[in-house]
């Protein structure tokens, strides 16, 4: 079994950079839903847009971006539809969790795991979305916004440094995914002590 994933895998891969913008579309599509292609999008749009303009770099990265929020539609539907079903069969003390998280960071639930490579479970996230209520249009925008920030990222390094990008992801995804948390949290902290900092002088 594990033998024919991989070939699958490969077979998709090969798909996606025979068809380029349309295969990163597909791949994005099945990784963001119901398939799980670890880091296969970043790789591709470092392959594809390894020597090539930025133009071509934004058509790969916007395509794989409309891919995943597809993706992620579907799977946030199924989040919303089977909510009664999910909540049944899940400890309540982890639903509690989830709607604490939601309620205290809203988009931000998203937006973070969606910017973040694997292991990160970002799938979870989709479905907690949709099984807790979060607003469709609001959930699209995170999504569009963390994935745009992940991918645009790739596809910068792809056309400033090339075959190096791609040799740096392979070999650093997990010290990667690390410094985007660290990144990622510390513009989160900072903004709330902004805000917090604008509230209490208002209140003053």
């Amino acid at each position: 079994l594990w033998e024919f994933i991989v070939a699958l895998a490969e077979d998709l891969y090969s798909l996606a950079l025979a068809l380029g913008g349309p295969g990163l579309f597909l791949i994005a599509v099945g990784d963001s839903s119901f398939l799980s292609l670890p880091e296969g999008n970043d790789i591709l749009i470092v392959v594809l847009s390894t020597g090539e303009t930025w133009g071509v770099m934004t058509y790969y990265v916007t395509m794989t971006v409309i891919g995943s929020v597809c993706g992620c539609s579907l799977l946030f539907s199924v989040g919303r539809r089977g909510g009664a079903f999910m909540e049944k069969r899940m400890k309540k003390s982890r639903l509690h969790d989830l709607k604490r998280l939601y309620n205290q960071w809203g988009s931000w639930a998203i937006i973070v795991p969606s910017i973040l490579p694997p292991p990160t479970p970002f799938k979870v996230f989709v479905l907690s979305a949709g099984l807790l209520g979060m607003p469709f249009w609001k959930f699209i925008l995170a999504v569009i916004f963390g994935r745009s920030i992940r991918y645009f990222m790739w596809g910068t390094l792809a056309v400033l440094y090339g075959q190096l990008a791609k040799t740096f992801l392979e070999n650093n995804l997990p010290l990667i995914g690390l410094s985007l948390f660290l990144l990622l949290t510390g513009a989160i902290i900072g903004y709330f002590l902004i805000w917090a900092r604008r509230k209490r002088r208002i209140t003053q």
